[in-house]
């Protein structure tokens, strides 16, 4: 029943374990749909006897003795429909919640501590997506059989709990029960959702759906950045599926999982089990206009999420924040996908926490003074590099003595290995490592990417304000964007205090200017962290290159004598 797995083949120890799974769930459900004996009552209100009728009807070789019964074909369940249209709210410290009882589903999110890019309250909902769909989050989703009546269309009751925080949809029509309920606890993004459906007495498995996309908005290409997901029971990350996953038609995964949801780069819809059992998650793909209004459409990722029989999961939505995840259920910290350079990245942030602990709060400063702690750690290094570069700059007179003794040799001629040869020696010899100055470079790459990582996945960065920075995790809201051109400043400031090692002084001069402006193009749709990240770094370097200007002076040679050693060669 599983379909294939774009991110992996399956193993034969996995698909023999699946094989396993699926017969477990065909003997779970078959207590289920087989007929049942005229015993057990379906329903508290109603008499077993009532209850065994419809039963009786499908094993007729069965009930030839009960046959004077079936005359009195009494309703077996009370009729429990709504007269009129509801949309009823729940508010907690933390959500606001607007439901609608057709269908018992759910028109909007609302996080209350939370906001978009527009500067409104965040809805995890789409209301645009989700109307143009027709499918709201919660609606049923049958897996084999449908029920005689729409419940996605039908009028539920609704019963508010009397602490306010849980709400309850109930429907019946004397064939068909169903039943759902929203609980949640103040100061908590952890809930309950709980659903049930019978059919003639016996019980029909659904998923429940969330359609049309999950999270913000509001963010730029928002459906890139949405996934459906699992956790297996013996990975250390969720397994993800892509909006666009499902173009083909719904991809449906079951297994015993940890938990299973929706997400973006920063909030979840993650359903726990309260036991052990096997959950099924359908991926859907909904191609819809983006931005609203547009003309192209682009794929939204969904999912159905539901097990066999009735439904009882623990519901977690809201942030993606490390500690709070931790304290809901350690099962969770999942989903913060650190990625390859996670070895930097969750160092790095727990870093960027404990300064912005104890320095005041502000995430822009921790920012700011990690990235000092770290290039004054790396001294050292750049300290050797330096050296190295003030030699390769001595060295350039004789570099430039070898090169004219081997003008015109070609890449394929023998002798451009002789060459190569007597340049490396002389770098032997003058204790010169020709790769040195790439060494700070070097440095920087790992943090660089493990503070893009963090910028991109820790919550806690989202919406955090620097000066006049209004997010950190985006890049600048103001027209013409400071950072970027302080680091352009900064960085060509930088490489004109740098010690050149020689070459075309003209060459010299363009890469001054070109790759600052390179960089500052890539920068300038980087999230402000970032970019305050590597201004930071090169304000630290310019002080790091005084000092080493000052402490090394008489080395500060450049190119200028190679015409004097090519009148004595």
């Amino acid at each position: 029943m599983a379909d294939p797995n774009p991110k992996k083949e399956l193993s034969m120890e996995q698909r023999l374990l699946l094989a396993f799974v699926l017969m477990g769930v065909v003997i779970f459900a078959s207590q289920y749909l087989l007929p049942k004996p005229p015993a057990p009552p379906p329903a508290a209100k109603k008499e077993a006897p009532a209850a065994a009728k419809p039963e009786a009807k499908q094993a007729a070789p069965a009930a030839p003795a009960a046959a004077p019964a079936a005359e009195a074909p009494a309703t077996p369940v009370e009729t429990t429909t709504a007269a009129k249209e509801e949309f009823p709210f729940l508010d907690t410290d933390l959500y606001r919640i607007q439901f609608a009882n057709r269908g018992g589903v759910v028109l909007s999110w609302v996080l209350k501590n939370f906001k978009d890019n527009t500067g409104k309250p965040l809805d995890l909902v789409s209301p645009e997506n989700t109307t143009m769909i027709g499918v709201r989050p919660f609606a049923y989703d049958f897996k084999e059989q449908a029920t005689p009546v729409d419940l996605n269309k039908a009028l539920f009751t609704v019963e508010k709990g009397e602490d306010g925080k849980s709400i309850t949809f109930v429907y019946a029509d004397g064939k068909v029960t169903a039943r759902k309920q929203f609980r949640f606890k103040d100061k908590s993004y952890l809930g309950e959702i709980k659903s049930e459906v019978t059919a003639n007495g016996a019980p029909v498995s659904h998923l429940l759906v969330w359609r049309g996309g999950f999270g913000d908005q509001s963010v730029d290409k928002a459906y890139a950045v949405q996934f459906s997901l699992r956790q297996e029971q013996n990975e250390n990350y969720p397994t993800t599926l892509e909006s666009a996953a499902g173009e083909s038609g719904p991809v449906t995964n079951s297994g015993n999982f940890t938990f299973v949801g929706l997400q973006d780069a920063y909030f979840g819809a993650l359903f726990l089990p309260k036991s052990p059992q096997t959950l099924e998650i359908k991926t859907f793909t909904d191609k819809l206009p983006y931005p609203a209004g547009s003309k192209d459409f682009l794929p939204f990722v969904g999912a159905g999420i539901g097990a066999a029989g009735k439904n009882d999961f623990s519901m977690f939505v809201g942030p993606k924040d490390l500690e709070l995840l931790k304290a809901t259920d350690p099962r969770l910290e999942s989903v913060v996908d650190w990625g390859w350079f996670g070895w930097i990245a969750r160092p790095l942030f727990a870093m960027l926490r404990w300064v912005q602990t104890y320095t005041g709060g502000n995430w822009g400063w921790a920012i700011v003074a990690v990235t000092v702690l770290i290039n004054v750690a790396l001294v050292p290094l750049k300290l050797s590099s330096m050296k190295s570069m003030k030699k390769m700059a001595l060295l350039q007179p004789q570099i430039q003595a070898i090169n004219d003794k081997y003008k015109g040799v070609g890449l394929k001629d023998p002798r451009a290995n002789d060459k190569n040869n007597e340049i490396m020696e002389l770098y032997k010899k003058n204790g010169v490592n020709p790769a040195g100055g790439c060494v700070p470079l070097l440095l920087q790459f790992p943090f660089f990417i493990g503070f893009y990582k963090v910028l991109s996945v820790a919550t806690e960065l989202r919406g955090a304000d620097w000066l006049w920075v209004t997010d950190l995790s985006r890049p600048e809201t103001i027209p013409l964007r400071m950072l970027p051109l302080l680091m352009l400043g900064s960085q060509i400031y930088l490489q004109k205090m740098t010690p050149s090692t020689g070459g075309d002084p003209a060459q010299q001069r363009m890469m001054m200017f070109m790759m600052p402006v390179m960089m500052a193009f890539l920068f300038w749709n980087a999230s402000s962290g970032l970019v305050l990240y590597w201004l930071t770094g090169n304000v630290v370097g310019i002080v790091q290159q005084l000092f080493f200007n000052q402490l090394t002076p008489s080395t500060g040679v450049s190119a200028a004598p190679v015409a004097p050693k090519k009148k004595g060669k």
